[in-house]
């Protein structure tokens, strides 16, 4: 009887643990359900975020354009490729849903891609994980790229659709317009550039939805909040792609001819500010950013030494402060400052001549006698009016702002030629403004509006007045000074054929690493700053070239070049009085257009029509909308098929080739000058667009 009470005993003491378990167990649930929080935490907060997700919806960057609205930079789709490895996947063999053939498909990736085999074959192994990414080169995949791996038929082989950003013209203004770039999330932003400078204007406002999930993860019902994104505002530029375009092959022509370490060229319009094109060496392709090597702008962020350009402002500054008599001589040659002996760039100069045959002869001696005259003070002072030590506040990001220094008298004359001081190109490009608008100085810019995506221009950029700078009178004076130091003075390879061109050169030195100025003719910096037509100025040109192995005359060369294209481009030749107007076709947008139809139209017109590609819809055009050309010129009409068929070149132009090599991303290089003698693609063969067309030229 003992062992039968002792084991009652023990049974009612589990029982009696049991049932104060349980009264805890009732106690705890009881306060949490009255309290708000455990252990500090709220438990409805909690309860809440592990339950509800939220998914962003990005936002459609808004895209760029030129004035005339041609697209520069808009979106495209992009993939990330993704393999499957997980057999779950799989429920029916005859259509797997995972990789199969490890082995086969890595060779297959590989070679589309341009990968490594083992590190493709290292991601196929992947112990236990459900699917695999491959790395930079998996992501940001074109669409060809997609269809191409799609057509080997792989199984377990997927895609993430994305997007980023297409730049239609590769390197084109690439400084100005910048890139963006798509992050690991796929989050786009701007980089450098308009991209980066308008990047939340560009980018837009995201929108977002929450929904609840199970605790596997999956999603419950509706969402709960939908947030529509806001797309992007568009950004107009001020840039004209067939004024852009021919400096683009005054570039190619001179990089083809050439060494030099760096090059920029940039036109603006006279009477605006606006700037009408701007190109850069070296420059990059913003579709492939692998190929950017500086990430500064050379317009708005090279300074240097700008040499004998600076003279234009010298003599003005005489002139200003009333101490300027062009028809006073002096001994050119050499002067002496404190210890320093002032040579002109000929050493001895060319005797006894006048202050305004100085300037055409561009002496050192006459501007440092100008200089000493007027005084640290009042040349710093108009120096200063010029915007020159400051930032011109262009829409552009990272602009730098030049020295100036002048309080010795040797600074002093220095920088009366344009030594011992530094400037940007946008500034050299601003104080020029001022010789043709009668004194008055404009800012330049680069945006010529911003418009929303209900169509509402919320920005419109223009002509903005920084004030009058110099008396008309004496910006008459300079004009004409400047017209005779191209035909009247030693810069006579600066003469169009076409049209009057008014200007400067300039050459300065630059220091080494040592801080001591290199010497030798090649280690110079050479520019020129002028306008054209001198009669009535439509555009300022304003170029600058280090360590050019061609000098002045390559370098005019190349200015020539430039002047005369846009001359035409914009039928202001000396010439335009005599074409038969009857002869001029204005051309319209055809893009989006059918192709037969509109090629019907142009040959009725008595234009050649060149097609490029197959497709059915035109997608990009050559001459640009708006373009005056005359009966007989070639239109090039591109449509969206990107096989395209190579022409027979014999006897086009070189600007021909360029633009036809522009419309559809080939590559070229020039042998000499003239139209086409000979290329090395063969005729009605399908064009391998990673080649280069190589093209011999001759007169």
């Amino acid at each position: 009887m003992k062992i039968k009470r002792s084991r009652v005993r023990v049974n009612n003491l589990l029982i009696l643990v049991f049932f104060c378990c349980f009264l805890l167990a009732i106690g705890k649930l009881i306060f949490v359900a009255v309290s708000p929080k455990i252990d500090g935490r709220n438990l409805r907060e909690f309860a809440d975020i592990r339950n509800t997700k939220k998914r962003v919806i990005p936002a459609t960057r808004g895209n760029i354009y030129d004035v005339n609205g041609e697209t520069i930079a808009s979106n495209a789709n992009s993939y990330t490729l993704i393999a499957y490895l997980s057999e779950k996947r799989t429920t029916n063999m005859d259509n797997p849903q995972h990789v199969i053939d490890k082995e086969g498909t890595a060779k297959a990736l590989s070679e589309v891609l341009e990968m490594d085999y083992d590190y493709v074959l290292g991601r196929l192994n992947v112990k236990e994980a459900y699917q695999v990414e491959f790395g930079t080169k998996g992501k940001n995949l074109s669409e060809n790229q997609k269809v191409k791996i799609e057509s080997l038929g792989l199984p377990g082989i997927g895609f993430i659709a994305g997007g980023k950003r297409y730049y239609k013209n590769n390197k084109m203004a690439s400084y100005i317009v910048g890139y963006a770039k798509t992050s690991e999330d796929g989050e786009i932003n701007g980089e450098i550039g308009i991209e980066r400078q308008y990047n939340s204007i560009l980018k837009g406002e995201d929108g977002y939805s929450e929904y609840q999930v199970s605790g596997a993860g999956y999603q419950m019902g509706e969402p709960l909040v939908n947030k529509d994104p806001v797309s992007g505002s568009d950004i107009y530029l001020t840039i004209d792609t067939g004024i852009q375009l021919i400096l683009e092959d005054a570039l190619h022509t001179l990089e083809e001819n050439n060494t030099f370490d760096w090059f920029t060229m940039t036109v603006i319009d006279a009477n605006t500010g606006a700037i009408v094109a701007s190109t850069a060496s070296p420059s990059f392709n913003p579709n492939d950013v692998s190929t950017i090597k500086n990430y500064v702008n050379p317009l708005i962020g090279y300074t240097y030494e700008p040499g004998s350009t600076m003279k234009i402002y010298s003599w003005l500054a005489a002139m200003e402060n009333g101490i300027y008599d062009g028809t006073e001589e002096y001994q050119s040659g050499t002067t002496k400052v404190d210890n320093y002996t002032i040579k002109d760039f000929n050493n001895v100069g060319w005797g006894m001549i006048s202050y305004d045959k100085g300037f055409a002869y561009s002496s050192n001696v006459a501007a440092t006698n100008l200089a000493l005259e007027l005084g640290n003070v009042k040349l710093k002072e108009f120096y200063e009016s010029l915007g020159f030590g400051s930032k011109t506040g262009i829409e552009l990001p990272n602009e730098e702002h030049g020295i100036l220094k002048m309080t010795y008298k040797s600074e002093l004359a220095t920088a009366s030629f344009g030594q011992g001081i530094t400037t940007t190109p946008i500034q050299n490009l601003q104080a020029l403004t001022i010789f043709t608008n009668d004194g008055e100085m404009l800012k330049p810019y680069i945006v010529d509006k911003i418009v929303d995506q209900e169509g509402k221009v919320t920005y419109q950029g223009g002509r903005t007045s920084l004030g009058q700078k110099a008396s008309s009178e004496n910006v008459k004076k300079m004009r004409e000074l400047m017209y005779d130091v191209v035909y009247n003075g030693v810069s006579n390879y600066y003469q169009p054929n076409n049209v009057t061109l008014a200007g400067k050169t300039g050459t300065a030195e630059f220091t080494g690493s040592n801080g001591k100025y290199l010497s030798g003719s090649l280690n110079r910096i050479r520019s020129f700053a002028g306008f054209f037509p001198y009669e009535n100025p439509k555009y300022i040109f304003y170029v600058s070239v280090k360590k050019l192995d061609g000098e002045n005359k390559a370098l005019a060369n190349a200015v020539v070049k430039a002047v005369e294209s846009i001359a035409n481009y914009s039928n202001i030749t000396n010439t335009t009085s005599e074409i038969d107007k009857d002869s001029l076709i204005s051309l319209k947008n055809y893009i989006s257009q059918n192709v037969k139809e509109t090629k019907e139209n142009l040959k009725n017109e008595k234009l050649k029509v060149y097609v490029i590609g197959d497709g059915k819809a035109i997608i990009n055009q050559y001459p640009l909308k708006g373009s005056e050309v005359i009966k007989g010129s070639k239109v090039f009409l591109l449509t969206e098929n990107e096989e395209y068929i190579m022409p027979d070149i014999i006897g086009w132009s070189s600007s021909e080739v360029m633009n036809f090599c522009n419309l559809i991303g080939l590559n070229y290089k020039f042998n000499g000058y003239g139209i086409v003698k000979e290329f090395n693609i063969e005729k009605d063969t399908i064009i391998d667009l990673t080649k280069t067309l190589e093209v011999t030229l001759s007169t």
